[in-house]
């Protein structure tokens, strides 16, 4: 089995956010799976079900972007899963917008959810799907760019960037990471 987590914030008034992106993917692939993701365990919104012919469970930790091992790891190590086992999908600022990369471990890059998560599993020997978002313009604090709307230039792509990162899920499920990377990584951003 796989554990597939997206990383988000919960309620309403984080849903449309950068820092939601991993959410949002998540949501896309359970619509692909004809799944709901509406168990609650773990701290969690979670569902079990098969995506290319892989045992798959989808994960939405419900513990804010900052705590999202305290989730994650008691539920990989509750179906006893390796953290190679374990895919994330999160936003990323290092990438501009519609720009999607997979990627195999690695640090965290300042990504709270990525410390949270290698902190509780002592690991970063994950596979990722980092989604961009891009920096603000004014350089500085982030903190209003990711917990911010998308604007309306992203919106227009926003529908397409989520169905690459759908598309690169499948893909390291198919053929593994390393495969994915070298399918994933060398297309264009999604762009208008």
């Amino acid at each position: 089995m796989w554990l597939i987590a997206g990383l988000g914030n919960p309620g309403a008034q984080y849903a449309a956010t950068r820092h939601n992106i991993g959410f949002m993917v998540l949501d896309r692939l359970a619509q692909r799976c004809a799944a709901k993701l509406d168990t609650k365990k773990f701290n969690a919104r979670l569902t079990a079900t098969q995506l290319c012919s892989q045992k798959v469970l989808l994960a939405k930790p419900q513990t804010f972007m900052n705590c999202s091992g305290d989730s994650l790891q008691p539920m990989a190590a509750f179906y006893k899963l390796s953290v190679e086992r374990l895919i994330v999908v999160h936003d990323e600022l290092d990438l501009e917008f519609g720009d999607l990369r997979v990627k195999v471990a690695g640090g965290h890059a300042g990504h709270n959810g990525l410390r949270s998560i290698g902190k509780r599993f002592g690991s970063a020997e994950y596979a990722r799907v980092r989604v961009g978002i891009g920096r603000p313009d004014h350089g500085g604090d982030v903190t209003g760019h990711v917990l911010g709307g998308f604007n309306r230039s992203e919106s227009t792509d926003l529908d397409a960037v989520i169905e690459r990162a759908c598309d690169a899920l499948e893909a390291i499920l198919k053929s593994g990471a390393t495969p994915a990377m070298n399918t994933i990584n060398g297309l264009p951003p999604v762009v208008s």
